[in-house]
């Protein structure tokens, strides 16, 4: 099992605790939660999304899909989806797509849909195809407390 270098320096440095869990390769947040047999809608997937003034992470469950257009009436900017080139020169101790929603490791503001916060659990991408890191809701809610929170995505 693989967590990112940062990510795993973050998850130590906040003292939360966590578990690993593994599951065959999938290329896709629906796929690692099918695959893992977890809840879709209690895997948070990264969205990396451009700004005039850099990088931002916006952080929805698996099933549903960022609303850009909302993000933008709560930002007040212009956004658009970064290419994948700038995930990967962002995320370049994680394999390409598979970025965790730990904006803080990486320095990039995050914006964390409402919905997964309060849930008993939820796991997210370790850095690899293959890992999830798996966390108690309320451990996962500390982890982003310094993110903003909102109503960003669509089912």
């Amino acid at each position: 099992m693989s967590l990112s270098e940062r990510l795993e320096h973050h998850l130590q440095a906040t003292g939360l605790p966590y578990d690993t869990l593994s599951h065959r390769y999938a290329a896709t947040a629906r796929e690692c939660a099918e695959n893992a047999h977890i809840p879709q809608d209690h895997m948070a997937k990264t969205v990396l999304v451009h700004r005039e003034d850099g990088p931002m992470l916006a952080v929805v469950p698996a099933n549903h899909q960022l609303d850009l257009s909302r993000l933008q009436q709560m930002t007040h900017r212009r956004l658009g989806l970064a290419p994948e080139s700038e995930l990967e020169e962002i995320f370049d101790d994680c394999s390409p797509g598979a970025a965790p929603p730990v904006g803080d490791a990486y320095d990039i503001p995050t914006i964390v849909d409402n919905s997964l916060m309060g849930l008993s659990k939820v796991w997210f991408e370790a850095g690899d195809h293959r890992t999830l890191v798996e966390m108690e809701g309320g451990d996962f809610d500390r982890l982003m407390r310094r993110a903003q929170h909102g109503s960003i995505c669509i089912h």
